[in-house]
């Protein structure tokens, strides 16, 4: 019998970076984290104990900060792509570098109308993601959100499912749909600005899961991704995770009080678990 080792890769996760830019009289402060995997021609390490070609994880966290100063001044996608190009260009073993960055975003205080020049708040649950993948053949971007909290009171349904002795959930025509979503799409090209694609692209979002009259999660998941390959051409295919975070109506009839779908229980778990792709055909 032969042995021998399969696909690996290593590289240094969770690296915490806060960057204050500054301009004449403001500034933009910025935290992400950074997770860097590089797969290659690391055989010799685990067979052999041979460490020549392993370029150290601290090192892999030291680089980051050491780019960031220079480079990391506008989008995560053009960051990521730089710390790629960095690490295949200078490390002969590596065959593919996956640089994965998550933004926490930070929003500027204003007081009567006016930005404070450099004071924040923290953006709530919502954080912005890319991962760049780069081989000598070139780079590959996808970027998206997650922790997205969508809610909207009406303008929901969900009736004509089957039904079994199990089934106990009444038909509704008239309910909440909230969900916490998280997106992911694969641009076709690195040749964007990616901050203003990004704004475009959740906004499409935005105004689709308000402005839908929904028959399903899935219903409205599917006019999600529609709408965003209709808008963005350079947009391959995007995924959607939408779990449905229940808001149950209370019975108040022992309390001799009706509820016109007004008064709710919400219910942290279990809760309904929906994705999928939407792509555009060859």
């Amino acid at each position: 019998m032969r042995i021998k080792l399969s696909a690996n890769r290593y590289g240094k996760n969770a690296v915490n970076l806060s960057r204050i830019i500054r301009h004449e009289g403001y500034h933009e402060f910025r935290q992400v984290s950074v997770s860097v995997a590089l797969t290659g021609d690391f055989d010799a390490a685990h067979t052999l104990g041979d460490n020549s070609r392993i370029l150290p994880t601290d090192t892999q966290k030291n680089t980051v900060y050491a780019l960031a100063r220079e480079h990391f001044t506008s989008s995560i996608e053009a960051f990521g792509l730089t710390l790629s190009q960095h690490f295949l260009s200078r490390n002969p073993p590596v065959s593919q570098v996956r640089i994965e960055l998550v933004e926490h975003l930070w929003q500027r205080l204003a007081f009567d109308g006016v930005p404070h020049p450099h004071s924040f708040t923290g953006g709530g649950s919502e954080k912005r993601t890319t991962v760049v993948t780069r081989t000598a053949a070139g780079p590959a971007v996808s970027s998206g959100l997650k922790g997205l909290l969508l809610l909207k009171t009406t303008d929901s349904a969900f009736v004509g499912y089957p039904k079994d002795e199990f089934t106990v959930l009444p038909e509704t025509s008239d309910r909440i749909l909230a969900t916490e979503c998280e997106a992911s799409w694969n641009y076709v090209t690195t040749e964007l600005d990616f901050d203003s694609r990004h704004q475009q692209i959740r906004q499409s979002l935005l105004r689709t899961f308000a402005g839908h009259q929904s028959h399903s999660v899935q219903h409205t998941l599917y006019a999600i991704g529609e709408k965003i390959l209709q808008e963005n051409d350079v947009v391959a295919e995007i995924s959607l995770i939408m779990p449905n975070k229940h808001h149950i109506p209370f019975n108040l009839e022992p309390f001799g009080q009706p509820n016109t779908n007004e008064i709710f229980v919400a219910t942290d778990a279990p809760f309904g678990y929906i994705t999928g792709t939407v792509t555009r055909e060859p």
